[in-house]
């Protein structure tokens, strides 16, 4: 997950001043780097900071520094949790216990989903999740995402349509909102004859794809659409507001820091009235009536705040919502199970989630 850089939380800095949002170009100069708060983040537990140091050593820059087309060309945090599976003798190839395809659900070259099925799969048909990855709607793709999709796939032994959406700067938003609701329709419109059981369909994301998932039950909640029966959101972006208390302990955190936020957000909003908007600022959406939801926060994020206070408005919307703050890791960390205990903890509950909503037993 390469620093999946949320944006919508935008967040400007820390200043509260008014910036000037980029124009389309990825060679557009990133924005003016905020003042640095002085405020160290909690420490990471060892396995966490072991892939968090393989950063630096693999040539990573500041992403806040950086042109989006620089920043496309990053080591992701999923290439340094690679980095440490190799040191540690184990395989970073595709599990092959599953099998992809990507398919086109529109016009445009980047509109397509990657699905991801059991290669032992039977004629049965299967759950089906629709994820959505992270990236602050900038950077990343499903390449950069594999990892998470690809888990779930095997142990729900569901097919998961891991959606691609066109970028930002190129496509401002709410472009990738769009691409999410037109991928939810096309899955809809065609998981059956992929084997799939639409009347077991959940939504799920990290960082900018967290948000893109609820954003996408809202839609379908709106547009009379079939019901998924669960969301997954992990550490979504989700509250503009800038004084929320993890921008600030984590201000200084990796591979996500507070000064990325107001990167994203220079890049993917076309005005500072975009920041309120409630499919970006979803604590102030309509929540009601939204299917049973699972939030995944990590501790060492300047997004955990989001994740808290979106827990804390669906429940007062009266949806049913669990959230779970994991301590010692970090943002991106969802990916990471083979080498990070915490993520593995997170894996776990979070299918364990899944598996409840889909009725399935083992």
């Amino acid at each position: 997950m390469t620093l999946k850089l949320l944006v919508a939380a935008a967040l400007i800095g820390t200043s509260g001043a008014a910036i000037a949002q980029s124009t389309t170009s990825t060679n557009a100069p990133p924005p003016p780097t905020p003042p640095r708060i002085a405020t160290q983040p909690p420490v990471a537990a060892s396995d966490m900071q072991a892939v968090l140091d393989q950063l630096p050593m693999l040539g990573a820059k500041p992403i806040e520094t950086l042109t989006p087309v620089k920043a496309r060309i990053q080591p992701s945090a999923a290439d340094a949790a690679h980095a440490v599976m190799r040191q540690k003798g184990l395989s970073t190839a595709p599990d092959p216990a599953v099998t992809t395809q990507d398919l086109p659900y529109g016009s445009d070259p980047m509109q397509f989903a990657r699905i991801y099925k059991p290669a032992a799969a039977t004629g049965a048909p299967m759950p089906v999740v629709v994820y959505y990855h992270g990236g602050g709607w900038v950077i990343a793709d499903v390449n950069t995402y594999d990892a998470a999709p690809r888990l779930l796939a095997k142990q729900l032994n569901a097919i998961v349509v891991s959606v691609e959406y066109r970028h930002a700067p190129e496509f401002k938003f709410p472009a990738q909102h769009d691409d999410a609701f037109a991928a939810y329709r096309w899955v809809l419109q065609n998981a059956q004859s992929w084997g799939g059981d639409t009347s077991k369909i959940a939504l799920a994301g990290e960082s900018a794809g967290g948000n893109l998932a609820v954003a996408t039950a809202i839609y379908a909640r709106d547009n009379n659409l079939t019901k998924p029966v669960h969301i997954l959101s992990v550490y979504p972006i989700a509250n503009s507001s800038m004084d929320l208390p993890s921008r600030k302990d984590s201000a200084n955190a990796k591979p996500l820091n507070t000064a990325m936020l107001k990167w994203f957000g220079n890049y993917y909003t076309s005005s500072m009235a975009d920041m309120q908007d409630p499919r970006l600022n979803l604590v102030g959406a309509n929540l009601r009536g939204l299917p049973p939801t699972t939030i995944v926060n990590a501790q060492i994020d300047p997004l955990r705040s989001d994740g808290e206070t979106l827990a804390a408005a669906m429940k007062s919307a009266g949806d049913k919502v669990e959230q779970r703050t994991f301590p010692g890791v970090t943002h991106e960390m969802f990916g990471m199970g083979a080498v990070v205990r915490g993520a593995y903890d997170t894996n776990q509950y979070a299918i364990g989630r899944l598996k409840a909503a889909f009725g399935i037993r083992n």
